[in-house]
């Protein structure tokens, strides 16, 4: 594909992206929870809209189109069991948003250090997610990069895509805090669905249709279509990459945060839903494009350049190609800058604020704002050193969060569970978890998302069995959400 036609498209993309996010200004905002949450009144519409660009990012149209290219069916497995976690949010969503809005919280971390009464789980949680976190960002940025290559046949470098995603999300950081995130992932989102799908029928079509589609897979591809096929999807492969990912949606603390930001109830049982059905077209869709790019380059060494190959194919339109690629590198940014945000505000908030004393809102804020480009050029260096499969590298990241997992569901359900506990359980797994993916060791062939999660949960619960639990704190933080839960039961049977 043409350069120019790939420049005008990000050309294009930029203007329009910078436009809506300062059309998303309200003044300049001066408190935590109105640079990072939007002063917690985003509608149902457009916390579903932004909830999904932040969750499908490039790890989709890049990394599961290539997981699919690589593995076959069972990355549809992978991802599915994804939707199952999405279920998670359907019962702790309403549980973040009720303490959210009780207590002030900005973010999940600090939520879990007032819970379990002590600021050093806040600030040991606030540094092992920032750690785990600049890889996932990386992925991001990496795949913009493989996408502007791939599609410009090296016309134009991987650095200079990932340039490119690097500045566009500290600016839209920057311009508005979470609103220019949320109004531009919003636009971002119905690009990337509507492109991709127009995409993915045309592609199939010129390919035959449906029929000829699957036929021509079934008799050339049989092991595509098959779990282990072709050896890649053995059960411990699949158990090891869908653990971490069952928990995503609690674990990732850019996403959980996200649960503090609707304005009612009703507007977070609408972003959750919104999410469900643009998820499922978008699995869909990315799945049949990894199949699409097996049938057309079925030689290519490196999966993850699947798609810009196959938008750069004959079979694409370019406009509809330039456009799908834009939406894709929309996709990343908006999971690159929703981090950034995130990790800004658990170090202002919950290290720099716990750690300094007296450090007010309007420090701390002063502080994440510095943070947020040095985040941005930390996950740039990772991203130059170009790792392979996206998707898998994702799932690696999202294995060190996985460690957390067991004190955010005792934060909710276990009056017992203790800050010690916590600390404890987090920091031994979240080691754990670094030396096996440094060494690539997998005892049993199970990999460390498994094993982090299994050896958090039983430190956590032990060495809270033998310290002293918070009663008064734990007591009221959940008898409260019961209460209200039961009173939002009865309203709704009212109805």
């Amino acid at each position: 594909m043409s350069n120019s036609f790939v420049w005008w498209g990000i050309i294009l993309y930029i203007i329009a992206s910078v436009f809506i996010a300062y059309l998303s200004r309200s003044g300049k905002e001066a408190s935590m929870s109105g640079y990072f949450l939007g002063n917690r009144k985003m509608n149902g519409f457009v916390s579903a809209l932004s909830y999904s660009a932040t969750t499908y990012s490039a790890f989709m149209m890049v990394g599961l189109a290539g997981l699919t290219y690589r593995g076959g069916v069972g990355a549809l497995g992978f991802e599915i069991i994804y939707f199952a976690g999405v279920t998670l949010v359907a019962f702790f969503g309403p549980r973040f948003w009720l303490v959210g809005n009780k207590y002030g919280y900005v973010t999940p971390v600090e939520m879990l250090g007032d819970r379990y009464s002590d600021k050093m789980v806040s600030v040991v949680i606030a540094i092992s997610s920032c750690i785990f976190l600049i890889p996932y960002s990386a992925v991001q940025l990496a795949g913009v990069g493989y996408l502007v290559e791939g599609m410009t046949n090296g016309g134009i470098s991987f650095t200079t895509g990932v340039v490119i995603a690097t500045v566009l999300a500290i600016a839209f950081s920057f311009i508005a805090g979470i609103r220019s995130v949320m109004w531009t992932d919003s636009l971002q989102a119905l690009m990337m669905i509507l492109a991709s799908t127009a995409v993915v029928l045309i592609v199939i079509q010129g390919l035959g249709g449906f029929s000829s589609f699957f036929g021509t897979l079934e008799q050339n591809y049989p092991e595509k279509l098959t779990v282990p096929g072709n050896g890649f999807w053995s059960f411990a492969t699949f158990l090891s990459m869908t653990v971490p990912w069952l928990f995503f949606s609690l674990s990732n603390p850019q996403v959980s945060q996200r649960l503090f930001m609707p304005s009612s109830m009703k507007s977070l049982r609408g972003m959750l839903l919104g999410f469900l059905g643009f998820g499922l077209i978008y699995t869909m869709v990315s799945v049949l494009w990894g199949f699409s790019a097996v049938i057309i380059f079925p030689d290519l060494e490196n999966p993850d350049v699947a798609t810009p190959y196959l938008l750069s194919s004959e079979l694409v339109p370019t406009v509809l190609g330039v456009l799908v690629m834009v939406a894709i590198i929309a996709a990343a940014i908006s999971t690159i800058d929703s981090i950034m945000l995130t990790l800004a505000s658990l170090f202002a908030r919950d290290v720099y604020g716990n750690l300094r004393k007296g450090a007010d809102e309007r420090r701390q804020l002063a502080v994440g704002k510095i943070i947020m480009p040095i985040i941005a050029v930390m996950a740039f260096a990772f991203a130059e050193l170009q790792l392979d499969l996206i998707a898998v590298l994702s799932v690696a990241s999202s294995a060190g969060l996985t460690v957390t997992v067991p004190a955010i569901i005792g934060a909710f359900f276990w009056k017992k569970g203790t800050a010690p506990g916590v600390i404890a359980s987090v920091t031994v797994a979240g080691i754990l978890v670094m030396v096996l993916e440094l060494t690539g060791i997998k005892p049993y062939q199970l990999g460390s998302g498994v094993w982090g999660l299994l050896v958090s949960t039983v430190i956590f619960v032990v060495v809270s069995i033998f310290t002293k639990a918070p009663e008064e704190k734990a007591s009221e933080f959940i008898d409260y959400i019961n209460e209200e839960l039961k009173q939002e039961l009865k309203l709704k049977k009212v109805k």
